[in-house]
């Protein structure tokens, strides 16, 4: 799954030329990981098939995991980042599951597509991959308790809030991913469906 650049500033040549080569990695592993599966292939294969040299390959990714999680991992910061810029008067679960739902439904659909096929040869790190990591959890709670006008270590209804909408969101993410054959429906739907249900006045008032 490919990323928007987290830069105001427009790319350089040599910005696009990084990006290109990490985007012609992640589509060479997701091709054989979904041809020969997860365990089947090493770094050097996915070298090969990308057309780098193994040094320029672990430039760009760490891991072999890395392929399959980092996109959905790096996605926090992006979600923490769309929450910031939504209207001061949204309520707080409208405005973080907008934000949510936006960083979803800026997957590229044939990536995402591709990516699918490829984690679903490594069900290992498919319980893995959860939009929102531990890591990053104190930051989207205390973005929810400012628009809440509340103290997070006094209200438990940030912490909650947050929980309650990624638990959903990585419900319907998950549930998107297993789904037998082709998904047919966008990833976005699904989650903006899941955390409809999380949605409540009690988060408003």
């Amino acid at each position: 799954m490919s990323s928007p650049p987290a830069a105001a500033r427009p790319p350089t040549l040599r910005d696009r030329q990084r990006a290109q080569v990490r985007a012609d990695i992640h589509a060479a592993a997701y091709r054989l990981f979904a041809a020969r599966g997860f365990a089947n292939v090493t770094t050097d294969d996915i070298a090969a098939e990308a057309s780098v040299s193994p040094r320029t390959f672990f430039r760009h990714v760490a891991t072999k995991e890395d392929l399959l999680l980092g996109a959905v991992q790096r996605g926090n910061a992006a979600i923490a980042s769309l929450l910031a810029r939504r209207p001061t008067d949204e309520p707080p679960d409208a405005a973080l599951g907008a934000a949510i739902v936006s960083r979803v439904d800026t997957f590229d659909d044939a990536d995402l597509e591709n990516w699918r096929a490829a984690i679903l040869t490594a069900p290992e790190l498919l319980d893995r991959a959860t939009l929102l990591s531990a890591a990053d959890r104190h930051q989207m709670v205390d973005l929810v308790a400012a628009r809440m006008g509340t103290d997070p270590g006094e209200d438990s209804r940030p912490g909650l809030l947050v929980q309650l909408s990624f638990a959903a969101a990585d419900f319907a993410f998950q549930r998107w991913v297993r789904r037998q054959g082709p998904a047919q429906r966008p990833l976005a739907s699904d989650v903006a469906e899941a955390l409809a249900v999380v949605a409540h006045p009690r988060w408003r008032g």
